[in-house]
């Protein structure tokens, strides 16, 4: 009778046992599911071909950006200038003339705030303020945004994509912003480029010394063998393999 009482015990915790952990493996089955299937935030993608996009965050100034034009310009360059709603309607000429150029026109949102730290409602705010002043201004309707400072949360990825944007970061970071050098700011892109890389760099006036840099680093690039795009060519044309999440 005792040994039948044990063995019932064992055979109990055995079974709750296994029960448990079936538990824990369909949640996190579940878990894995659900972020596997949401939205992501866009670093790059997988292919096999030497293609990267150049981008530049705009949220102040002047100073720089007509410089950083003419030098695109110069090259045949098109790239994707994530640009700030506020500042778009400030410098409404600057904007238009982005768009003249070819270059791609994405969102960088409407008061350069963490996204991630914010409620999906805030988000989708700053998303469409940034958005009706950009198309007021360009004519364009953004499609792609750079969260302020790369910051976002699953909830304001899932807010962005309802709206329509894919949220796009980076996987070489020039680090301009900081102003280590204009060597410093070469090399690093360089160090690091890969084939589908999107390069982050700034446009404002903070970074004093992306404009001087700039030229140096399109001739590099090209050296090597890379084509550069815009964000948009990048995902539609040269995801072949696949997208990389942040």
């Amino acid at each position: 009778m005792i040994i039948s009482l044990r063995r019932l015990v064992y055979h109990r915790n055995l079974f709750y046992s296994i029960v448990g952990l079936l538990a824990i493996g369909t949640l996190y089955v579940q878990v894995a599911d659900l972020v596997a299937g949401g939205p992501i935030a866009i670093a790059g993608t997988r292919t096999d071909q030497k293609v990267v996009a150049l981008t530049f965050d705009h949220s102040w100034g002047n100073k720089f950006t007509p410089s950083i034009l003419d030098t695109l310009k110069q090259n045949n360059i098109k790239v994707t200038f994530f640009i700030m709603g506020p500042w778009a309607q400030k410098y409404p000429e600057v904007a238009k003339r982005m768009v003249a150029d070819g270059h791609e026109i994405a969102s960088h949102g409407y008061r350069h705030e963490n996204y991630g730290d914010m409620s999906p409602e805030w988000v989708r705010e700053d998303i469409q303020k940034s958005h009706a002043l950009i198309k007021e201004v360009t004519g364009v309707d953004p499609t792609l945004i750079r969260p302020p400072n790369g910051h976002y949360s699953q909830k304001s990825l899932k807010a962005t994509d309802e709206l329509g944007y894919k949220t796009i970061i980076w996987n070489v970071d020039s680090l301009d912003w900081k102003n280590p050098g204009r060597d410093v700011i070469i090399d690093r892109v360089m160090k690091r480029i890969k084939p589908g890389a999107i390069i982050l760099m700034h446009a404002s006036d903070t970074p004093v010394q992306t404009a001087e840099a700039l030229p140096i680093l399109l001739e590099k690039i090209k050296a090597e063998g890379y084509q550069i795009v815009t964000v948009g060519e990048l995902l539609t044309k040269y995801g072949d393999k696949g997208i990389l999440r942040h």
